[in-house]
């Protein structure tokens, strides 16, 4: 075959992406130039629009349009009011969560946690998190990180991050397998793990 430089660059960076690998990548590559019209260049027309119109929300982490300017207090990018906030490492929690309609209440998305590659304390949102427990129509913060070491290891940091804070801090509970991820947990997993969620602290009722 013969060389071709954006070809072979093209194939690298999709070997990149999750689940992939070089020959699922070079697969992939094979059917865009087959299919020019109908794939590549809508694909790069919404990939340019989505590098320059949505990114991760400073605040809480979830993914929002560049033009929406949130604050501790006040977030715009769910349109309704709760008093709850759910805690979960990644967006794909999220999206977990929110399509088996369990919970209703606003998302804290920490980027990983405090144990995984590349990641401390720091780079983690949760800062924030304190500034947006103390508003004063939070009423519990609910810890949804993996039941692994490391999503263990950062609920107990946030949990003690929180102890100040004058909400109702549970962790989900019975339903989440040891070792297991929030994304890869079906709805019935997830509804008894947020029905059977235990309190942490007694900073309130």
């Amino acid at each position: 075959m013969q060389n071709i430089n954006e070809i072979e660059d093209l194939i690298k960076l999709i070997s990149k992406l999750p689940g992939l690998g070089p020959k699922s990548a070079k697969r992939i590559v094979l059917k865009l130039i087959n299919n020019r019209d109908e794939l590549i260049k809508p694909i790069a027309n919404i990939l340019v629009q989505v590098y320059k119109n949505i990114s991760r929300c400073k605040i809480c982490g979830t993914l929002k349009l560049n033009s929406i300017e949130c604050s501790y207090n006040n977030c715009k990018v769910v349109e309704k009011k709760y008093d709850k906030i759910c805690v979960v490492e990644n967006i794909s929690d999220q999206w977990s969560i929110e399509s088996s309609s369990i919970y209703k209440g606003y998302f804290h998305i920490l980027g990983g946690t405090i144990s995984s590659v590349g990641q401390s304390k720091e780079d983690l949102l949760v800062n924030s998190l304190v500034k947006r427990a103390n508003n004063e129509e939070i009423q519990e913060v609910i810890l949804a990180t993996s039941a692994t070491v490391e999503g263990q290891t950062t609920a107990y940091y946030i949990q003690e991050s929180l102890k100040n804070c004058n909400v109702k801090v549970t962790k989900l509970a019975q339903g989440l397998p040891i070792g297991g991820e929030i994304e890869s947990l079906d709805d019935g997993t997830l509804f008894s793990a947020f029905k059977n969620r235990s309190k942490l602290n007694s900073n309130s009722d």
